[in-house]
C-alpha cells in the first residue's frame, strides 16, 4: 500500500511538474521571440538568457536549503503561487505601458518587465529541486536512473509543447494574449496541488543551519563524498559552453526559420529531448554513470562543433534534435549519482549548490558572447578576409560568425571530457557509487529521517554527519 501510495504520488508531480514546466517555459521562449523579432538585438537575447541563468544562480542555494527545511509538498505549492503572481503582475504592466516602452532597451520598463517574467520562471527551479530530491524519496534506489529518464522525458514534452505554441503565439496572438495563457496555467498547477498527496514527514530541524543559505552544510555534505566536488565543477564547465548556444541558437534559427516556422523546429527536435528521457527510463544509465556521462558530453561536444559547419537547416535541425537526446542522460546522471552519495537530509541543499554553480557559468558566456559575436566575430566573418580564412571550413551564408564560435566551443568540450576521464576524482567517485549504501530503502523508511549514505561511518558524528577525509580532487 505504501509503495502504491508512492508511486501515484510520484505520478502526480511528475503531471503537475508539466504543467509548470510547459506554462514558464512557454513565458521565456515567448519573451525571447519577442524581443528578438522586435529588436533584431543578439545582445537582447543573451541578456535575457544570461539573466534567467544569473537568477537561478543567486537563489538556487536558497531553494535547497528551503526544500530540505520543507515539506516536498509545500514547497511546490509556494512555486506556483509565486509564479502565478509574477505572471499576473507582468500582464498589468503590459497593460500599462505601450509595447514601444516595453520595447525600448535603453529605457527602464523592458528590464522591469524582463526580470518580472524571468522571476516567476526562475522560481520554477524551487519546484525542480524538490523534485529531484523527491526521486529519492519516492522510488527505490535501483530505479532511480529510470525515474531520472522519466523526469527528462517530462521537461522533453514540456520543451516541445513551449517551442512550438511559444513561436505561434507569438506570431499569431502578441504577447498579451501569451500572458494571459501563461497566468491561467499557473493557476491550474496551484490548484491541482492542491489535491496532490506526498507521504513524507516533516523534515527534522537542523541546528547548525540557522540562515536562510546554508552554505556551510551543503559544502560539509559535498566535502562527504570525495569526487562530488569535482563532477560539479565539471558540469560548471560544461554549462560554460552551454551558455554559448543559449546565447546564440536563437538568432541562428530565426536567420534561417520565421518565428513561427522556428517554434516549430524546436518543438519538432525537441521529440529528441524526449527519446533521450524515454531511453534513460527504459535503460538505466550502466553501473558507472559517471562514465556514461562523460562519454555522452564528447558526443554532445562533437555535435555542437559541426551542425553549424554549413548553413543548411536540415543539418542544422537534425543536429538539434541529437543534441537534445543526449541531454538527458548528462542530467540524469549527475541526479542519479548525488541521489546516491549525499544522505537525503541534505540533498535539497547539495542540489542548490550544483544547481547555482552550474547556472552561474552560463550567464558568464552568454553576456561575453553576445557582444562579442554581433561587434567582432559576425563583422569579421562577413569580410572578405574571414570568409577567406574560414570559407573552405563554414560555408557562406549570414551566420557564419555564429558558426564559427560553435565549432571551437564544441571542440572544447570534447576535450575538458576527455581529460576527465584521468582525474582521480572521476575514480574515486565512481568507486564510491558503487560501494554506497541505499540512502532510503523504500517511501516508507527513513522520510523526514537522519540516515546516511555514500560514505559509511568513520567515527562518531561531527555535526551531525560522519566525518571522512575528501580526496583530492582533479
Amino acid at each position: 500500500m505504501q509503495r502504491t501510495a508512492a508511486r501515484t504520488a510520484f505520478a502526480n508531480v511528475l503531471v503537475n511538474t508539466l504543467i509548470a514546466n510547459v506554462t514558464t517555459s512557454f513565458l521565456w521562449f515567448a519573451l525571447t521571440f519577442w524581443v528578438y523579432i522586435e529588436t533584431q538585438s543578439v545582445l537582447a537575447t543573451g541578456i535575457i538568457g544570461g539573466a534567467y541563468m544569473l537568477f537561478v544562480a543567486f537563489f538556487a542555494m536558497v531553494f535547497g536549503t528551503i526544500v530540505d527545511r520543507n515539506r516536498k509538498h509545500t514547497v511546490m505549492v509556494l512555486s506556483s503561487l509565486l509564479s502565478a503572481s509574477a505572471f499576473l503582475i507582468a500582464g498589468l504592466l503590459y497593460l500599462w505601458q505601450p509595447e514601444s516602452q516595453l520595447l525600448n532597451l535603453g529605457g527602464p520598463w523592458f528590464w522591469l518587465f524582463s526580470v518580472i517574467i524571468l522571476f516567476g520562471g526562475v522560481i520554477e527551479q524551487l519546484r525542480n529541486i524538490a523534485l529531484s530530491t523527491t526521486v529519492t524519496l519516492l522510488v527505490e534506489e535501483d530505479k532511480r536512473a529510470n525515474a531520472n529518464g522519466l523526469v527528462g522525458t517530462v521537461q522533453g514534452i514540456a520543451f516541445m509543447v513551449t517551442s512550438v505554441f511559444s513561436g505561434l503565439s507569438i506570431g499569431f496572438l502578441g504577447m498579451g494574449w501569451t500572458l494571459v495563457i501563461a497566468i491561467g496555467a499557473m493557476v491550474v498547477t496551484f490548484v491541482h496541488l492542491l489535491f496532490v498527496r506526498i507521504p513524507e514527514e516533516a523534515p527534522q530541524p537542523d541546528p547548525n543551519a540557522s540562515s536562510a543559505l546554508d552554505f556551510r552544510g551543503s559544502v560539509t555534505a559535498i566535502r562527504l563524498a570525495p569526487g562530488l566536488f569535482a563532477l560539479i565543477i565539471f558540469s560548471t564547465f560544461n554549462n560554460l559552453i552551454g551558455g554559448v548556444y543559449m546565447a546564440l541558437m536563437d538568432p541562428y534559427g530565426l536567420t534561417l526559420f520565421s518565428v513561427q516556422m522556428w517554434g516549430l523546429v524546436l518543438g519538432v527536435t525537441s521529440t529528441g529531448f524526449i527519446v533521450g528521457g524515454a531511453l534513460v527510463a527504459k535503460f538505466g544509465l550502466g553501473k558507472k554513470p559517471m562514465r556514461t556521462m562523460l562519454l555522452v558530453v564528447m558526443v554532445m561536444g562533437l555535435l555542437g562543433a559541426v551542425f553549424m559547419i554549413r548553413e543548411w537547416w536540415p543539418l542544422y535541425a537534425l543536429g538539434i534534435w541529437v543534441y537534445m537526446a543526449l541531454i538527458p542522460p548528462v542530467e540524469a546522471a549527475e541526479q542519479t549519482v548525488i541521489q546516491k552519495v549525499v544522505p537525503f537530509t541534505r540533498q535539497g541543499r547539495v542540489f542548490g549548490v550544483a544547481a547555482a554553480m552550474e547556472a552561474a557559468a552560463a550567464p558568464v558566456t552568454a553576456f561575453l558572447i553576445a557582444p562579442i559575436a554581433e561587434f567582432a566575430i559576425i563583422p569579421y566573418m562577413d569580410s572578405s578576409a574571414g570568409q577567406r580564412q574560414w570559407g573552405w571550413l563554414l560555408g557562406e551564408g549570414e551566420a557564419r560568425g555564429i558558426a564559427l564560435i560553435c565549432l571551437f566551443a564544441g571542440l572544447i568540450m570534447v576535450a575538458a571530457a576527455g581529460l576527465a576521464f584521468l582525474t582521480r576524482s572521476y575514480r574515486k567517485l565512481t568507486e564510491l557509487y558503487a560501494e554506497a549504501p541505499p540512502v532510503i530503502d523504500d517511501a516508507a523508511e527513513g522520510v523526514g529521517s537522519d540516515r546516511e549514505s555514500g560514505v559509511a561511518d568513520a567515527g562518531p558524528p561531527v555535526r551531525g554527519i560522519p566525518p571522512t577525509t575528501p580526496g583530492p580532487l582533479g
